[in-house]
């Protein structure tokens, strides 16, 4: 049984459809019916307990071919939208009539040529008073979306942030060809670590590691590790790797993280590369590529294939496995 009786948050006709809209305390519900013609009747639930003021900030009311219209909360002030391939492009104002309701948001391009997200303001009314962005997956809540920056030297450990920097926009655009692979998930909040930078052999660049960590709304959390070349033209290199519904790997109870891939450089020459996240003191490889380096970094020339495997070492304690060996699936740690 629900905890609170049910509050009603919006009812109305939408888009050639009647919409009743309730919240109970811990989930969503909807309701619509055509008001005219054929249509079936639609009821969807949702969980929605310990929405915060970004995950409770809009709620998806109807969706037709022009795109998705949401109620934004009261304690939203400003409202745009903005496709996260394009983050050089300010983002368009999105109109809101009187009852909070916003004009349709477009859906992504079948073929990722555009990931449309919401970019919101919260009011000076409340603490929080601060830009963050959603984006939508489908379902009545529309998913929270944070970056971890890449360490810096002699730094702190960096904390996830909102997404809406100049530095933020352009780390998503790297990820934001997988976020409709999430879609019909349960997916709350999704954030991109940047867990190391890595300094490529033969001065070809920088290359970049992450961890992509979706948090759902039933407390589990499911993780992609990725390799990113200078080339931001360049689609990510997915890590091969298990990827478990229940893990807590990069969240802030794992916060080590240890992978490799194989990479060509530009010249022809083939290297295995790998990289630990900053508390790693030493990477060993063993199987078909063997080598040992001090530090969080390993870049090895070779003409083998096959899985590698890693192990990071830490002080005062046991070994790092490499992403994708059993042992990373309870936490990475």
């Amino acid at each position: 049984p629900p905890a609170a009786p049910p509050r009603l948050l919006f009812a109305g006709s939408v888009d050639g459809s009647a919409v009743v809209l309730l919240h109970d305390g811990e989930r969503l519900i909807r309701y619509a019916e055509p008001v005219a013609g054929r249509g079936g009747q639609v009821l969807e639930l949702a969980r929605a307990d310990d929405a915060d003021v970004t995950t409770g900030a809009a709620v998806a009311v109807a969706r037709t071919g022009l795109g998705t219209r949401f109620l934004l909360a009261p304690w939203i002030d400003e409202s745009a939208v903005r496709d996260l391939l394009r983050p050089d492009v300010p983002a368009a104002p999105l109109p809101v009539d009187g009852d909070g309701l916003t004009d349709p948001v477009p859906q992504p391009a079948a073929d990722c040529g555009r990931v449309p997200a919401l970019q919101v303001r919260s009011s000076t009314r409340i603490v929080e008073d601060h830009s963050f962005l959603l984006t939508d997956l489908g379902e009545l809540s529309p998913v929270h979306l944070t970056w971890t920056p890449a360490p810096g030297t002699g730094a702190p450990a960096r904390q996830p942030r909102e997404a809406t920097s100049a530095a933020g926009l352009a780390a998503w655009a790297r990820s934001a060809c997988t976020l409709p692979g999430l879609r019909g998930t349960g997916v709350r909040a999704v954030n991109r670590w940047e867990f190391a930078r890595q300094a490529l052999p033969e001065r070809a660049g920088p290359a970049t590691w992450t961890c992509t960590r979706a948090d759902l709304w039933n407390g589990r959390g499911r993780v992609t590790v990725d390799w990113e070349g200078p080339d931001p033209r360049d689609r990510p290199v997915r890590v091969p790797g298990a990827t478990p519904e229940d893990t807590a790997a990069c969240s802030r109870f794992g916060q080590h993280l240890l992978a490799g891939t194989y990479w060509t450089a530009p010249s022809g020459a083939r290297y295995y590369l790998a990289a630990g996240s900053r508390a790693l003191t030493g990477v060993t490889a063993d199987g078909p590529v063997t080598a040992s380096v001090r530090g969080q970094f390993l870049a090895v020339r070779t003409d083998a294939t096959g899985p590698v495997r890693l192990t990071g070492t830490m002080p005062g304690s046991g070994g790092l496995p490499g992403w994708g060996e059993p042992d990373t699936e309870s936490g990475g740690s």
